[in-house]
C-alpha cells in the first residue's frame, strides 16, 4: 500500500526592517517596530494552522534570522536549530530552487526565510495566480507530492495558501 506524504514548503519573507541607520550594511539591518510586531503575530498565526515544520532554514541576514527566531519560538523549536544558509541572501530564484532540491528528505515540512524580489519570483513559479509581491513577513505555503526534495518542482508542487500581514492581522 502506497502512503502519500505531502511535502510542505513555506517561503517566508523577513519582517519589516529598519532603515534608521543609513550607514548600516544591508546584511545587518534589524527589524523595525512594525517588523517586531508582525513577526510574532504571523508566527502565531502559522502555528495556529496546525503547521509543524521540522526544519527552519534562514538567510543569515539579521532581519531574516530575527524573523526565523520568532517562528522558532511559536513552533517550540530551539532557536539554535535554525539552519543558516548563506546562499539565500542575494540568491537568484534558481539558487533558491537548488537549496530546496538539497533539503533533507526526512523533513516533510520546511520553512525558508529570505528576501525579495527572489521569494516572490519563486512563489510565482508554483502559483496559478500571479502574486504581485510577497510583502514583508508574508508566508507562501507550497505543497507537493514529490518523493524527494530533489524532485520538488512546478510539475508536482503548487501554492496552497498565502498569508500576508495586511490581510490577516
Amino acid at each position: 500500500m502506497y502512503i502519500c506524504h505531502m511535502r510542505t514548503l513555506f517561503l517566508i519573507r523577513h519582517a519589516k526592517s529598519s532603515w534608521d541607520n543609513p550607514g548600516l550594511r544591508d546584511f545587518s539591518r534589524p527589524l523595525n517596530d512594525r517588523g517586531l510586531h508582525d513577526a510574532p503575530k504571523m508566527a502565531g498565526l502559522l502555528a495556529g494552522t496546525g503547521a509543524h515544520p521540522e526544519l527552519l532554514v534562514s538567510s543569515p541576514a539579521k532581519r531574516a534570522l530575527t524573523t526565523a527566531q520568532f517562528f522558532a519560538r511559536a513552533f517550540g523549536i530551539d532557536e539554535t536549530a535554525i539552519v543558516q544558509e548563506p546562499d539565500i541572501y542575494e540568491a537568484t530564484p534558481g539558487q533558491i530552487l537548488q537549496i530546496i532540491g538539497h533539503l533533507p528528505d526526512n523533513a516533510q515540512s520546511v520553512v525558508l526565510f529570505g528576501h525579495n524580489p527572489t521569494f516572490t519570483e519563486v512563489a510565482n513559479r508554483f502559483s496559478t495566480d500571479f502574486i504581485d509581491n510577497v510583502p514583508t513577513c508574508g508566508i507562501v505555503q507550497i505543497e507537493s507530492d514529490a518523493d524527494s526534495w530533489q524532485s520538488f518542482d512546478e510539475g508536482n508542487a503548487s501554492v496552497k495558501a498565502c498569508f500576508f500581514p495586511k490581510e490577516v492581522l
